[in-house]
Order: structure tokens, then C-alpha cells, then sequence
């Protein structure tokens, strides 16, 4: 068995890969994320626990916990419309948002819920 097929192996929560462990293990053995992934869909693995909460939640009942933001900031709205590309957020601009705005990552994607913008380029490629 392969480094990264025993990282992934050891990080299994519930038979998945959550998305966070799936970015440490890239941080450890100095990979991307979306090789991670790769070698998890090889190993018929599925990553869950999307750090924008958007899917892989079956555990708690549900696919996604997004729930729409009830009334966006100016400054949030502003900054997602920014970095749309094609009409949806990437991934990674979301992460760069909730970082410069020292919010979490999950009320980015609630944001952009209520806005009608779809999340887009996972970062681990689970999504395009």
C-alpha cells in the first residue's frame, strides 16, 4: 500500500474522506488536493464534509448544510461579485473571502446561496 492510500486509509470518517483531512494529507506529503482526491475515487472512496458545507452531510441527514444567510453584508455581497468567474464562485475564492473577512467558511457559501451563485472548481475536484 501506497503513503497516500495509507493516509487516506487512516483518515476515514464513517467509510469517507472528510474534506479537511483530505487537505492535511495533501499538506503532508506535499500534493495537491485534488490528487488526494484522485487516488480516493481510485480507492472508490467519496470525500465528504465540504469545508463550504455543501455536501456529504448524510450523516446529520442531509447532503448540504447551507443554509441561505438571511440578510447579506454589503461587504460579503461585494466581495463575491468580485471574484465570480462565469457567473460562479470558486472554490478557492470563497476560502480567500472567508479568510480576508475572518468569517467561516460555510456563511460564504450561505451568502452566495441566497445571492442564486453556485459554488464552483472544488479545489479537491469533487465538482467542477
Amino acid at each position: 500500500m501506497d503513503t497516500i492510500e495509507q493516509q487516506i486509509r487512516d483518515h476515514l470518517v464513517n467509510g469517507r474522506l472528510p474534506c479537511p483531512h483530505a487537505f492535511r494529507i495533501a499538506t503532508e506529503l506535499g500534493i495537491t488536493p485534488s490528487e488526494v482526491n484522485q487516488k480516493a475515487t481510485q480507492l472508490g472512496i467519496k470525500i465528504s464534509r465540504c469545508q463550504l458545507g455543501l455536501f456529504g452531510y448524510d450523516d446529520l441527514g442531509k447532503r448540504s448544510i447551507v443554509v441561505p444567510m438571511q440578510d447579506v453584508p454589503e461587504k460579503l455581497k461585494a466581495e463575491i461579485a468580485a471574484h465570480l468567474v462565469d457567473g460562479k464562485l470558486p472554490c478557492a475564492a470563497a476560502w480567500e473571502i472567508a479568510a480576508q473577512l475572518r468569517i467561516g467558511k460555510v456563511q460564504v457559501a450561505s451568502a452566495a446561496e441566497v445571492l442564486g451563485i453556485k459554488i464552483s472548481a472544488c479545489q479537491l475536484g469533487c465538482f467542477t
